[in-house]
């Protein structure tokens, strides 16, 4: 089991459905719909030393800037975590 450490948190990211049209326009290969900048996240685990861990718990869903996501890949396996300054903020 993978516990973040260093302000980090462990996210998993909602899965995002792709955009799919009728039109039967055709675009150019080098053609990249505009990605959002944000992005929701489910909390999978959280460091002890994260500023705000009192109002943070495994499940919550949050607001992360999508650049700032780092993909660490081990053991076949691959996880996704954020440093804490880059959680906007805790969807209710």
């Amino acid at each position: 089991m993978f516990r973040p450490v260093n302000r980090y948190i462990q996210i998993d990211l909602k899965n995002e459905e792709e955009n799919k049209t009728d039109s039967g326009i055709l675009l150019p290969d080098e053609y990249k719909p505009t990605e959002e900048t944000y992005v929701t996240a489910t909390v999978v685990n959280f460091s002890d030393d994260v500023k705000y861990a009192s109002k943070l718990s495994k499940g919550s869903t949050v607001v992360v800037d999508k650049k700032m996501i780092e993909a660490i890949n081990f053991a076949d396996k691959s996880i996704n975590v954020v440093l804490e300054n880059y959680i906007l903020g805790i969807l209710s």
